[in-house]
């Protein structure tokens, strides 16, 4: 079994010399020799764990919760070679370091003292796993009981009845793909994949959609993305109709987004135009007071993984691993090192008095994704407009309750 094991891997040691031209002057290249000494990892890693501030900086996460990480992903992370292969803990670090600062890849391997290639597959790699690993646990799919608790939690922290989430979308920036016209263009002036997202009141992701073009709507990418067609069909578990607190009328739960979406009754939006009548004022800024959680969302996910705030220069579907990994890699660390990603503070705060919003300090250390919102006319059925309006006139009558010690939603 040993023999065979040895001829397929010098089999394919010589498939990679002859796709190299034959030509390969080193084993090693003369400048990575001295990797297991000087290399960024071999030289700072330990070091670090010893100061959990400056771990924290770069990766995002504390010792103790970067080894509960990686004890998910290691064995799928451990490799076999004729030459030493680099560790799990080796990858797993380079790819967080990556992804908290977005450092150019020639730079990244200059430090880390390996190929600019291998760096680069390392990353792909171990991203695509956090994905598959963590998903099922921190970015499940929700069942009815799920959807209602989301909802109560939603009235508790932000006073909307019945609603279940914000939605809402974001570029991300990604150098012009080869032979794809303008297909990645949008109205900004830019290249870029969309990244659609519903947040719960707690600002973690309930599902997201990445890789539509940068051109598409928000309104279109929601509705094409497979949450979209399942909430649109009525194949996504929201519970039953029901009646506001001190009510007597039940209307649906729904989702909270942006004039770029379309009204629905289990999707709101604003009502349109300025100089609004008083009841309508009050349910537009009701409604921007909630959608507020999708924006911290997004502002907390690009001021921890700031690679979203560069151009990414490389293929559409290893942009949209880079992004996936750092959304469920945000969900993961908002349950499991909160205290270190998302500290009191952080986040938005709803102030005293219920009404005014104390800005997070998420905001000092993002440059925030640019919108997707393209705004278009959108057909509504008349339901939707009395579902619209009738919880207009509910909240015109209901207004915030005061917190006497303030909410976070940092958690």
């Amino acid at each position: 079994m040993l023999d065979l094991f040895m001829v397929i891997l010098l089999y394919r040691l010589y498939k990679q010399y002859q796709s190299s031209g034959g030509d390969r002057r080193w084993w090693v290249h003369p400048l990575l020799e001295d990797r297991p000494e000087k290399g960024f990892f071999a030289a700072n890693y330990e070091k670090m764990r010893q100061h959990p501030e400056r771990f924290f900086k770069q990766t995002r996460m504390d010792p103790e919760t970067f080894d509960v990480l990686l004890e998910k992903i290691s064995s799928r992370l451990q490799k076999y070679s004729l030459r030493p292969s680099l560790s799990p803990t080796f990858r797993l670090f380079l790819t967080l370091s990556y992804l908290s600062h977005g450092t150019a890849f020639p730079f990244l391997a200059a430090s880390y003292k390996i190929g600019e290639s291998t760096a680069r597959k390392i990353i792909q790699e171990v991203c695509g796993l956090l994905w598959q690993t963590l998903k099922s646990d921190y970015l499940p799919e929700l069942t009815v009981q799920d959807w209602a608790d989301k909802a109560a939690e939603f009235y508790s922290l932000w006073d909307l009845p019945n609603c279940c989430g914000a939605v809402d979308g974001k570029h991300v920036y990604l150098q012009c793909p080869p032979n794809s016209g303008s297909q990645f263009f949008n109205y900004k002036g830019t290249f870029s994949i969309n990244l659609m997202a519903v947040s719960d009141a707690c600002s973690n992701f309930i599902a997201v959609d990445v890789g539509a073009y940068g051109g598409n709507s928000d309104g279109g990418v929601f509705a094409e993305s497979t949450f979209g067609k399942r909430l649109y069909s009525g194949q996504l578990g929201l519970p039953q109709a029901a009646c506001l607190p001190g009510a007597t009328l039940e209307i649906p739960h729904y989702l909270v987004g942006d004039a770029a979406f379309p009204l629905k009754p289990y999707l709101m939006r604003p009502f349109p135009g300025r100089l609004l009548p008083a009841i309508r004022e009050n349910f537009n800024k009701r409604l921007s007071r909630a959608r507020r959680i999708v924006e911290n969302a997004f502002g907390i996910l690009v001021a921890r993984w700031r690679i979203l705030r560069n151009t990414l220069t490389m293929e559409p579907a290893q942009a949209e691993r880079i992004v996936l990994a750092c959304v469920v890699l945000h969900n993961f660390l908002k349950k499991e090192c909160s205290s270190r990603y998302c500290p009191p503070g952080y986040a938005d705060v709803i102030g005293p008095e219920g009404e005014i919003i104390i800005q997070g300090e998420w905001r000092k250390d993002s440059n925030p994704l640019p919108s997707c919102s393209n705004k278009l006319g959108n057909n509504s059925a008349a339901k939707a407009f009395e579902v619209r309006d009738y919880l207009s006139e509910y909240l015109f009558t209901h207004p915030v309750k005061a917190k006497p010690e303030g909410i976070t939603i940092n958690h």
